[in-house]
């Protein structure tokens, strides 16, 4: 097993290395930055916003901001994987860059399967990565940088061959609660219980309860807290509503119980993202 971490000190560029036998992400997951989440060895099982897919090795998934996501163990739990956050500061150095980074950016996530050739400079630049966070010599975070952009560039070059299409669900379980995840996204801020949504979708609580939780990685109150959460933070940092009708607006009757999950998604009072509004 191994790991590397890095962040630099203004929270816009930070690398995630990690080589483990099984791993499941702790909590909801969904950030500020774009990730791009290239899987170096082994299998994933990949949730993005409302589907379930498999990630295979010398796949790049590269996910937007404020997009829900998780991963967790597939047939092969084993694996190695390089994750990268940038904020969209990062591009706006060059304008050129977003230009021309653009079809990685104008999608809900993007899944780039590499050819042979492409995998190998793919795998060396990561690797380079990787290298250049660890040792930490002079300039190592611009050399880093410079590299995640070529790696950036790659993976347009090639998703820009043909055009995207919508992943497979590994199973007709999978398939039926996307559409129950589906439905909860545009309908999260309404009153949202489990057997409510057991009788809505022909199916028992306790189905729903279990196979929601293997096909998503959340639990059915897990999730629905987290796009609540999610909308409720978006809110919070481009408007000027009060917490308490965010509160009720993303669907939480209590804005003391709005507070409390708020905090235990997002590791923060509400108030914290209305900082200089």
């Amino acid at each position: 097993m191994g790991e590397v971490n890095y962040e630099n000190a203004e929270g816009t560029f930070s690398v995630s290395y990690r080589k483990a036998l099984s791993h499941h992400m702790p909590s909801s997951h969904f950030h500020s930055t774009y990730e791009v989440y290239y899987l170096m060895s082994g299998s994933r099982e990949f949730f993005i916003k409302d589907r379930t897919m498999v990630v295979s090795e010398g796949d790049v998934v590269i996910v937007p901001p404020n997009i829900l996501h998780r991963t967790t163990n597939a047939a092969m739990p084993r694996h190695e994987r390089l994750v990268v956050n940038i904020h969209e500061c990062f591009m706006a150095l060059n304008g050129a860059y977003k230009d021309i980074l653009q079809p990685l950016f104008d999608q809900e996530y993007v899944i780039v399967k590499c050819s042979p050739y492409s995998r190998s400079s793919v795998e060396t630049i990561s690797r380079g990565i990787i290298q250049e966070v660890q040792d930490q010599r002079p300039g190592f975070d611009m050399y880093a940088q410079a590299l995640v952009l070529q790696l950036l560039i790659l993976c347009c070059r090639h998703a820009g061959l043909a055009l995207p299409e919508r992943p497979e669900a590994p199973s007709p379980m999978h398939e039926r609660i996307s559409e129950v995840v589906h439905y909860i996204n545009q309908h999260y801020m309404q009153d949202l219980s489990l057997h409510g949504l057991a009788e809505r979708f022909y199916t028992s609580p306790y189905y729903l309860s279990r196979f929601f939780k293997v096909a998503t990685g959340f639990t059915f109150v897990e999730y629905v807290n987290s796009v609540r959460i999610k909308e409720a933070k978006h809110l919070l940092e481009q408007t000027t509503l009060k917490v308490n009708l965010i509160a009720r607006k993303v669907g939480f009757g209590s804005v003391t119980h709005f507070g409390r999950v708020f905090k235990s998604v997002t590791g923060h009072a509400p108030l914290y993202y209305r900082k200089g509004k």
